[in-house]
């Protein structure tokens, strides 16, 4: 209800109790900078500062404290600083003598003209590639990232940067991110969502050449919804994102890019259409033509049918032909073995927002479907966006060795009868990006004794032999000094966290006597989720007790972390973790540092002597922060899953070992229950840190150096740094996706896409009369048995149909017979047709195939569809085997002394 107001003049007016006062019009209000510091404005909104040492020192340099308070963002420093700070700095020589150094350093980075990817292949007009990630994770002060996947992001938009990569990435502009954490007094997570202030952020809004906004208008459900573009400058890649939080949308509309992860399916399925969709788009409005799609993830798969629909107008194709000439342009990184990190969506919710983009695209809603199932003909399984990347998308990778394997294993499925290990999905093993996460100090240490070109030529394995010049000393304190930093950093974060809590003046003022900066420190800081096991450590609290109360010996842990906000589980490990730190036991000697961000993790990795990493194999994909920890010198105490299984030197130990690995790479039988495996990797543990880690860290010589463990952490760096850096990774995106996809497609497209058109007319007819393809029998000499290196001749004959020969690849599949009575480790061997026998059936030979090894041996044979345009021979549901359907198989083996084997 109104309330009435009484005036002097006795009038009275009604007012409402409450109101929303919207602005008639906007306008944006700029710091004022003096003409001597202008280009603080350019290296302020160019987020090459978050990886560039001086000039952080240089905002540092202005006002050290409001860089704090600012959350490290230069924007929002250089908007609240006070006047007559600027006039002081504009008068400073020695700053403006830094800001010169800066500024020529940034307009020499910027040109390019050195950068790698010119020089191997030369400047290019555009971009070459587009990469589409649900979130990026850039720097702590743009808060659109949830962990992992993020980071990974924002590392390889980092190094396409430096590379030079002709990169354009695209993304979501959340308006309050991911969650703030806090803990309340039962040490239970709870989740703070403050709103992102976009203006005052490194961001641009792309706006249109008379000054208005530029949108994009994606259709949903009986409406369209409009969402505004933001530009965020990474060196010399541009990242667009995409915000739906504008006045010409409802409400609900206006909140699809609130927040990341957060919602309902149906607000998961608004958010990944404008991502993909809305995303290809944008860069049609912009005027870029990529020419390769990156998909990180599952989440902008839309993107693919994007590309088709785009294609099919640009072209005039149909659905199958336009889907040839995308297919090969197409990219897709898996980054997940856990089966809920995949997005699936019922059929209803699927026919509400896709019906008429399928008919856009000319293709029932059966086929359309189907594209995101793994069982096509199934009507009650949802669509699932890593099966519609994996069925359109040529080039399909996992984040580790063993995560593609992995990989293969899980959606073998999509591939029928193709063996396991031949599944087209490859891996290209995650790198982090060095000058982002390696401290000042051992920076410094680097370019002293590396060289400088460490820096942009960190894959440079010769570069990290170097590390040997680095004398012990210098690399032991310059490790000291970061450990006492992390130490200072967590007593601060404790106290501030404790205040916030109310906790007790006791409890509060006992924080700056928490941890000791000259004990054996512990760091694990990653997402809370069961399976990475942040309680293994404290599975035996006793045990732990006793490690890390010895006062002769001391060990101390620092924790940080989130749950997801509906993972409770996750929660409850948190929980545990606060529990025990709160024991007068270990109240000196563990800490958790809440809202795990950048920053916190800079520290962590930064200041840590062991890196501890505990998932339950094989869940864990790569994780990166091992990586981050053994660039600044810390060990690496983990379990052989993601990158560590890589990295291990397994069978053969080295001389000096690298870090440690918790069990041998076990596969426990499914009877076992976690338990079992969490207590078998927990005693394991114990004994490491005990008989090992412990010891080693403490054995000090007459001068007070460890150096067995100094000896370890060069070990580390020049096996490691090397291989597990982001250059790397993305050279290895470059080299075997981006370059080899745009000369495909470009191929393809040729001539109104003739090629296109004539591939999709073969594999129509191929499909259509494959149904006929048999083998009806293969031969060889039938001995007994062969000694080893002796050669084997088959022939093979093939009932093909209305199929020519040129229309397949004939192959002999041989290798050793395991218990099972399978080929294992096989190798194929492409057969020579020879013409046809007398019943018109197609002969093939494969002539003169070594045997290396003794023991049971056999072989099969099979079909494939060929084409010189096929990116894979494996096209699901095209392959026949031998000896399947009731055809004539045979296998050559020593098996029953006759040499024939009847398979």
């Amino acid at each position: 209800m109104p309330h009435e107001t009484s005036v002097t003049d006795n009038w009275r007016i009604s007012t409402p109790e409450w109101k929303d006062v919207k602005p008639i019009r906007t306008f944006t209000v700029i710091p004022s900078l003096p003409a001597p510091l202008v280009r603080l404005r350019d290296l302020a909104y160019n987020l090459r500062w978050a990886w560039n040492h001086a000039t952080i020192e240089l905002f540092r340099r202005l006002d050290g404290d409001l860089w704090e308070r600012s959350g490290h963002n230069p924007v929002r420093m250089l908007g609240s600083i006070e006047q007559a700070q600027l006039e002081a700095a504009a008068t400073d020589d020695g700053f403006l003598a830094h800001l010169d150094g800066v500024s020529r350093s940034f307009d020499t980075y910027q040109t390019g003209e050195s950068a790698w990817f010119r020089r191997k292949h030369g400047a290019t007009a555009g971009p070459l590639v587009a990469y589409f990630s649900a979130e990026f994770g850039l720097t702590e002060c743009l808060s659109i990232f949830a962990g992992g996947l993020g980071v990974l992001a924002g590392d390889h938009l980092k190094s396409a940067s430096d590379l030079g990569v002709p990169l354009v990435g695209v993304g979501l502009l959340y308006q309050q991110g991911y969650f703030r954490q806090y803990l309340n007094q039962a040490g239970w997570q709870q989740e703070a969502y403050p709103d992102n202030d976009f203006h005052n952020l490194p961001l641009t809004l792309v706006r249109r050449p008379e000054g208005t906004p530029l949108t994009v208008e994606i259709t949903y459900p009986g409406r369209s919804v409009a969402a505004q573009v933001w530009r965020a400058t990474v060196g010399r890649v541009a990242l667009y994102l995409l915000d739906t939080n504008i006045a010409t949308n409802p409400p609900g509309d206006r909140d699809i890019t609130d927040q990341l992860y957060g919602g309902d399916l149906e607000m998961r399925i608004q958010q990944e259409i404008m991502l993909g969709i809305g995303g290809c788009r944008t860069l049609e409005a912009l005027g870029l033509e990529p020419v390769v799609y990156h998909m990180n993830e599952g989440h902008s798969a839309f993107l693919a049918l994007e590309r088709v629909r785009r294609l099919m107008r640009g072209y005039g194709l149909s659905f199958a032909e336009a889907r040839e000439a995308a297919t090969p342009s197409l990219v897709f990184t898996t980054h997940t073995s856990v089966p809920a990190g995949h997005d699936y969506f019922p059929p209803t919710l699927m026919d509400r927002y896709f019906s008429d983009y399928a008919r856009d695209l000319g293709i029932s809603r059966q086929d359309f479907l189907a594209l995101g199932r793994q069982n096509p003909a199934d009507e009650g399984e949802h669509f699932c966006m890593t099966v519609l990347a994996l069925r359109l998308a040529a080039h399909r990778n996992g984040v580790s060795r063993l995560h593609g394997q992995v990989s293969r294993r899980a959606w073998q499925r999509l591939w029928p009868e193709v063996p396991e290990g031949e599944v087209p999905i490859g891996h290209v093993t995650n790198g982090v990006h060095f000058r982002s996460w390696i401290s000042e100090e051992m920076n410094l240490l680097y370019d002293r004794y590396l060289g400088l070109r460490w820096q942009d030529e960190p894959a440079d394995q010769t570069l990290w032999q170097r590390v040997d010049r680095i004398p012990a000393e210098e690399l032991w304190r310059t490790h000291e000094r970061r450990r006492e930093r992390l130490v200072g950093f967590a007593r601060r974060r404790l106290r501030e966290q404790l205040v916030q809590r109310n906790a007790p003046r006791v409890e509060i003022e006992g924080a700056e006597e928490v941890l000791n900066p000259d004990a054996l420190t512990i760091g694990f800081g990653r997402r809370f989720a069961t399976y990475k096991r942040a309680n293994l450590l404290l599975r035996d609290p006793e045990r732990l007790a006793r490690l890390l109360g010895n006062p002769t010996r001391p060990v101390q842990v620092i924790f940080a972390g989130k749950a997801h906000p509906r993972d409770d589980e996750g929660k409850r490990l948190i929980q545990q973790v606060i529990g025990l730190a709160r024991q007068e036991t270990f109240r000196h000697r563990l800490v958790f540092v809440e809202n795990y961000d950048m920053a916190v993790a800079r520290y962590l990795v930064q200041g840590s002597d062991v890196w501890l990493n505990t998932p339950r194999r094989p869940w864990e994909a790569s994780g990166t922060s091992g990586m981050k920890a053994a660039a600044n010198g810390g060990l690496n105490l983990s379990t052989l899953d993601g990158w560590w299984d890589e990295a291990w030197p397994s069978p053969e130990p080295r001389a000096v070992p690298i870090g440690w690995a918790i069990g041998r790479g076990e596969s426990f039988a499914e009877r076992d229950s976690p338990d079992h495996r969490d207590e078998v990797d927990a005693d394991a543990l114990y004994d490491l840190l005990e008989q090992d880690v412990v010891p080693t860290f403490y054995d000090r010589g007459a001068d007070g150096l460890p150096r067995q463990w100094i000896a370890r952490m060069k070990a580390s760096l020049g096996t490691l740094c090397h291989l597990f850096n982001a250059h790397r990774m993305v050279r290895e995106y470059t080299e075997r996706y981006y370059v080899p996809a745009a000369a495909r497609h470009r191929e393809l497209a040729a001539d109104s896409a003739a090629r296109a058109r004539a591939l999709a007319a073969w594999r129509a007819r191929v499909q259509a009369g494959w149904g006929q393809v048999r083998v009806v029998g293969a031969d060889s000499l039938p001995l007994p048995e062969l000694p080893v290196g002796s050669d084997i001749l088959v022939r093979a004959r093939v009932h093909l149909g209305a199929l020519t020969p040129d229309d397949v690849a004939v192959e002999l599949y041989i290798g050793r017979v395991d218990a099972k009575g399978e080929i294992a480790a096989a190798t194929t061997t492409p057969m020579h047709h020879l013409g046809q026998d007398r019943e018109g059936l197609a002969l093939f030979e494969a002539n003169a195939v070594p045997c290396r090894t003794s023991g049971l041996h056999g072989y099969t044979v099979r079909v494939l569809p060929r084409h010189p345009d096929l990116t894979t021979p494996f096209v699901p549901g095209l392959i026949t085997w031998a000896g399947t359907n009731g055809q004539a198989g045979w296998a050559a083996s020593a098996a029953d002394g006759s040499g024939w084997n009847r398979r």
